[in-house]
């Protein structure tokens, strides 16, 4: 059973930066492809950002490419997400996902859920 926990949210100013972290628990963090998505008040879940397991592929929504950074550690089963310049449209709680394979961009293709870290941008 893998468990998720994010950590690092919080009230920032727009064009400031946040250092998201997801901690993972299980054997199987190591082959495990892990995502990044987020959800507004009234809006669907969105894809953010994905890592391949060997960290070697990475990918971004085209809202967020070029301010956030997406890296892991197996050593330590963690995943991070580096938020720079970060404005209005970014505000909405922040999950970390995990999927067994291949790279998927759609949240309904991962198995494990972080409780959700909640980040707010002020303008």
């Amino acid at each position: 059973q893998v468990q998720l926990v994010e950590s690092g949210g919080g009230l920032v100013q727009a064009g400031g930066s946040l250092r998201l972290s997801c901690a993972a628990s299980g054997r199987t963090f190591s082959s495990s492809v892990m995502g990044w998505f987020r959800q507004a008040p009234g809006k669907e879940r969105e894809y953010v950002a994905v890592i391949s397991p060997s960290g070697i592929t990475t990918n971004y929504a085209d809202s967020v490419k070029g301010r956030f950074t997406i890296s892991r550690d197996n050593a330590k089963n963690a995943v991070d997400l580096e938020m720079v310049r970060l404005n209005s449209e970014d505000t909405a709680v922040y999950y970390c996902a995990a999927r067994r394979g291949l790279v998927r961009l759609s949240s309904r293709d991962y198995d494990y859920w972080g409780q959700g870290t909640q980040v707010t941008v002020s303008s």
